[in-house]
Formats: C-alpha cells, structure tokens, sequence
C-alpha cells in the first residue's frame, strides 16, 4: 500500500496589483483608433486609455487629468495626437465607503520625441 501525502501548504506571496506604484507609458492611439469613424476618435481614445489603464494597473477605478484630455482634443474629434506619454499612478482611495481599495489616475507627459522611450518605474514624489 502506498500512503498519499498532502503537499506541503505554501507561503501565500502578497500579490503586486496591491502596491503603490507610478510608471511612465507610451501608448500608440493610432492603431488603437484605425478604422473609426471621425466623428468617434476621441471619445473612443478616452476608452482606450481607460481600458489601457485597467489592463496595465489592474484596478477598475480610472480617473483621467484634465490635461491629458485637453491633450487628446487639442486637435479636435478627428485628430488625436498618434502617441501618448502617459503617467500611470496606482494610488490608494481615501474614500472609506469605496468598493475599490485602490485607483489608477492616468496624466499627461510632455515629451520632445518619442524615440526610444521605454516603460520606466517612476519614483513617488
């Protein structure tokens, strides 16, 4: 007869979606917005943004500056700008009756060139 063990119980690891964190992106707008209608180009920038957000930082709490959308309609509805550098703040909520413990809060970074950006971890000010 053979005696069946249970694995030995493992150490939970504190998962990383639960950290402050900031990090500097470049998003490309224009393959994200290739075939839209005129009409949608922003708005659907904004969605793409937020949902860039949520797959990035992973927490369902957006909020978007009010620079970077003035950045996105600068050029109005059909012209959004090809690249963005966006900072990316994983944040905790001081709002107590929140269901979300933590929000990503997306802003704009003015940048010269685009050329050789990578994803860079910003230190928190």
């Amino acid at each position: 007869r053979t005696v069946l063990k249970m694995a030995p119980k493992r150490e939970k690891k504190k998962s990383a979606m639960t950290e402050v964190v900031t990090r500097e992106y470049t998003i490309n707008m224009h393959k994200r917005l290739h075939g839209m209608g005129f009409k949608k180009r922003a708005p659907r920038a904004i969605k793409e943004i937020r949902q860039f957000a949520l797959k990035t930082m992973g927490t369902q709490d957006v909020r978007i500056d009010t620079r970077l959308n003035k950045h996105i309609w600068s050029c109005g509805c059909r012209n959004v700008p090809y690249r963005l550098r966006v900072r990316l703040a994983r944040k905790r909520n001081e709002d107590e009756d929140s269901v979300h413990k933590l929000y990503t809060l997306v802003t704009h970074v003015q940048v010269p060139t685009f050329k050789g950006l990578q994803t860079v971890n910003v230190d928190a000010e």
